[in-house]
């Protein structure tokens, strides 16, 4: 079986390798076509990898290519993790929402617009080639903001793409495990957009343990995500955020936080990994060594200045190992072998969320086979969590219309709807400072 990475010299493509080197089942990937159009990228990931699969007898072959085309010819798995614009434009993307005093998160506010709309002509132009080159190829799209460039990239190909997202699998993991549960054995009821849902149950046994949960202080301080949005503040929601909605409900904090931060998480990355792929090319240096010893910086300071604002210190042990490529692989298992499983992924709605349409992207619980990922019937959200979802998703349909059509005006009206940018004024200037520092901008009229 071939899998294709575009974005294949990106600096978490290990991650995948490794999950690979460990499935032994029948019917795995032999072959990993790795594309990127930076040359100097995938030869310094294919040395990473080759380490990797050294000591694995029967590790995929690995192929790199900078043509896109041939890289897509016969896979029958495609994973998309691409970065238009690289590391340097998600500095960009944060240094201009900020000097406007909103924030500039890659995938939330101002800096997911940006990003958004930089990378759906990209994403739509992968995903016709995929359609004309390997209809039966399956899409996973690892790419940022997901929900918004899966749902993208569904137009064209409609529900052979889904979106994937560890953060949903790590909240769902960290809340088992401080109720006692085993993760595998629970379920998860989430339901949202991708970074912007909420856990409103886990059930063991056909018993939701989430209201045990939500009545000890003691519990609710003891993992992440309790002690970013506080026990008050949980219990008054009556469900666990995801991590990302730190950004909305302590939006003022986190904004201040990231101003007076020495630098950006994006400027911080840029720099980290200019080093790694720098140092990963030296042949008297190993690449895998270095390249796990930047990884555990990289996890370390995830999401830094939102813990130090609610005072949440550093992350657990047990958050560090990623699990986005577990999901990947559960995934391509469950239809390449008909391993039926449930999955939280982002998909195309159909039926799911009364208020949002059919062809509307939504990260749910689905249960994943041969045919492709069903999303489960979910109860509606409440009020509070409808309004916020609505809002963005018209967020998201603005960059869509803007990337197709290419006008100004409407990207100006994506920005200025969105809930966490408080001025059309403000609007105006982000597109301005956006199409300035952004060649990937230019067809904005």
């Amino acid at each position: 079986m071939r899998l294709t990475i575009l974005g294949g010299g990106g600096f978490r493509v290990p991650l995948v390798y490794g999950a690979l080197l460990a499935d032994r089942g029948e019917g795995r990937v032999t072959e990993v076509v790795l594309h990127d159009p930076d040359g100097g990228r995938l030869d310094a990931v294919a040395r990473v990898l080759a380490e990797q699969g050294s000591a694995a007898g029967g590790a995929p072959r690995v192929t790199v290519t900078t043509d896109l085309d041939e890289a897509l010819c016969g896979a029958d798995f495609v994973f998309s993790a691409i970065r238009v614009g690289g590391l340097e434009g998600r500095a960009n993307d944060e240094r201009v929402a900020l000097a406007e005093g909103v924030l500039g998160q890659e995938t939330v506010g101002a800096g997911g617009i940006a990003y958004g709309l930089r990378t759906v002509p990209v994403a739509v132009d992968i995903a016709r080639r995929v359609a004309r080159l390997a209809p039966d190829a399956w899409v996973i799209n690892f790419t940022n903001p997901a929900g918004l460039v899966t749902e993208a990239m569904s137009r064209h190909l409609g529900d052979r793409v889904l979106g994937i997202c560890d953060s949903p699998v790590g909240l769902g993991r960290r809340v088992a495990r401080v109720l006692g549960a085993n993760p595998e054995e629970a379920w998860i009821d989430y339901v949202g957009l991708n970074h912007l849902g909420w856990l409103r149950g886990l059930r063991v046994a056909g018993r939701d343990e989430l209201p045990r949960l939500l009545a000890d202080p003691g519990l609710l301080g003891s993992f992440e995500e309790g002690r970013l949005f506080g026990a008050d503040w949980l219990r008054a929601l009556g469900a666990i955020p995801n991590e990302y909605l730190h950004y909305y409900y302590f939006n003022r904090e986190t904004v201040r936080a990231y101003q007076e931060a020495e630098r950006t998480r994006g400027a911080f990355l840029r720099d980290q990994q200019a080093r790694f792929y720098e140092e990963a090319r030296r042949p008297d240096r190993s690449a895998l060594d270095l390249w796990e010893r930047t990884r555990a910086e990289r996890e370390a300071t995830y999401m830094a200045e939102n813990r130090e604002t609610a005072g949440a210190g550093e992350r657990e042990a047990d958050d560090l190992s990623g699990g986005y490529e577990k999901v990947a692989l559960a995934l391509m298992r469950a239809i390449a072998r008909d391993e039926r499983t449930t999955l939280i992924l982002n998909v195309r709605n159909h039926s799911t969320l009364a208020v949002l349409d059919a062809d509307a992207v939504i990260e749910v619980p689905c249960l994943v086979d041969a045919s492709g990922a069903h999303p489960v019937s979910v109860d509606p959200l409440p009020g509070h969590a409808t309004g916020l979802v609505c809002a963005v998703k018209a967020v998201e349909r603005e960059v869509l219309a803007a990337a197709e059509s290419g006008s100004r005006a409407t990207a100006v009206k994506a920005f200025a709807l969105h809930p966490l940018v408080d001025s059309v004024n403000v609007a105006h200037r982000l597109v301005e400072g956006y199409t300035a520092v952004h060649p990937g901008l230019a067809y904005l009229g």
